[in-house]
């Protein structure tokens, strides 16, 4: 599941920019240190999301799809908010107290 998680989070960032070629299951699962029966079952699932398509004989590819590449990102950067803010609730912070933590972090860029 990490796996699956990392390499949406490459699809939805643009690390693997839409129509990216990818390496076959074995080199994957190579590069990822994994046993390829995992791998598969990895890019299975993004397949069934439609992040990833297989082209017959060509190999599997990242979606040309902008707009579920969109709303993946969007997802994310939801679920990426909400435990952020869940983690600061549990440090005892507020809300405000949040939003003025982000702004001064924004301000010091």
């Amino acid at each position: 599941m990490q796996l699956a998680e990392q390499l949406e989070l490459q699809i939805v960032s643009g690390k693997l920019a839409p129509g990216t070629r990818l390496p076959s299951v074995r080199d994957f699962a190579v590069q990822a240190k994994v046993n390829p029966n995992t791998m598969q079952k990895v890019l299975a699932e993004l397949e069934e999301q439609r992040l990833i398509f297989t082209e017959r004989t060509n190999g599997k590819f990242v979606t040309r799809d902008s707009k579920l590449i969109e709303d993946r990102r969007q997802i994310f950067a939801q679920e990426f908010a909400q435990a952020y803010f869940e983690k600061m609730r549990q440090l005892g912070f507020e809300a405000a107290d949040v939003i003025k933590f982000i702004n001064q972090k924004e301000d010091a860029r």
